[in-house]
């Protein structure tokens, strides 16, 4: 029997009709979409005023993780305190890079004056595990050990990522609160990807059809970080899903389309965040598919869902820049 799905918003139906999709990933698609050339960053840096810096720092295991730095141009630093949002880019966690999707924060750069670091981390399948994420905590460790030196506030640091960027990103904050540091002031989890047991009643929609981002691509980025491993196995960090306990987060901005793979376990999440007490902000898009703002933009609900979103972190960095981690 046909498997019923949310029906797609008109205009991103009609933009999406155009581009070619797939139903599922191996080896070979994977070599070929990683050889697609990137938008160049300078083509979204050219009209705005930034300074950029390049930097590399040395993750657990001493291999270089790469971090982009971009700060409105011409500020003191020394005598700076600008929030940060330190970025986790997506790609399934088998592609991308720390330019991928950049956009989004970069719109934070023009609207608050934000200091965006961007990471570079390490890829599946040749990084499994959970290098993934020590790689996006050791660049965060970074941005927060040189704050003065980036003219960052240290209590307006915010963590943000889209697709395997957003899992990441969840990941990442509830390592924080577990290890106590560092503070993390707010989660922006845009189409997250956290659950590695792809069975939710959306990942069952979402097979078996070409789409952007599907059930069988999800397995397929999932089994490239863990391999075989059982359930039990799984490092709750990496599938945030996973964790029990979801109190003591920061503020929680959690948004996904109805008419996509992650639609149910990101519902689930920020309803499991209501659930121990913590303030989360959900929205799910009627008709928006994976990533869809990403990917169009200019498209009206694009337009609505970034500009509420921004709204959001406005409103967190403006009331809660000083309320310690976990209020």
């Amino acid at each position: 029997m046909t498997t019923a799905r949310p029906s797609l918003d008109p205009e991103l139906r009609e933009l999406l009709s155009g581009m070619p999709l797939v139903s599922r990933l191996d080896p070979e698609v994977l070599a070929q979409l990683r050889e697609f050339p990137a938008t160049p960053v300078e083509s979204l840096l050219e009209h705005r005023q930034v300074d950029r810096r390049e930097i590399t720092v040395p993750a657990e295991d001493g291999a270089p993780i790469r971090l982009s730095v971009f700060s409105p141009a011409g500020t003191d630093r020394a005598a700076s305190s600008a929030p940060c949002v330190y970025w986790i880019h997506g790609g399934g966690m088998v592609m991308g890079d720390r330019f991928s999707q950049i956009d989004i924060p970069l719109e934070w750069l023009d609207e608050f004056g934000a200091v965006v670091v961007s990471v570079e981390y390490r890829l599946a399948p040749e990084a499994t595990g959970t290098t993934l994420l020590d790689d996006c905590h050791q660049g965060l460790l970074w941005t927060v050990e040189h704050a003065d030196e980036l003219g960052i506030d240290p209590a307006r640091i915010v963590v943000a990522g889209a697709s395997a960027g957003g899992g990441l990103a969840a990941g990442l904050t509830l390592l924080a609160r577990d290890l106590g540091t560092p503070a993390i002031a707010g989660q922006v989890l845009i189409c997250p990807m956290l659950d590695h047991r792809n069975t939710s009643t959306s990942s069952r929609q979402y097979s078996g059809v070409p789409g952007v981002w599907t059930s069988e691509m999800n397995a397929f980025g999932w089994q490239a970080v863990l391999g075989d491993r059982g359930d039990d196995e799984v490092p709750v960090h990496v599938s945030p899903a996973l964790a029990e306990d979801l109190s003591g987060l920061p503020a929680t901005y959690v948004d996904t389309g109805s008419a996509e793979v992650f639609r149910d376990e990101d519902t689930d999440y920020a309803t499991r965040i209501w659930a121990a007490g913590g303030h989360a902000e959900l929205h799910v898009w009627a008709g928006g598919f994976h990533g869809f703002d990403a990917l169009y933009p200019q498209a009206r609900i694009s337009v609505t869902a970034r500009r509420t979103r921004t709204d959001w972190l406005g409103r967190l960095l403006a009331t809660n820049s000083a309320a310690p981690h976990g209020v």
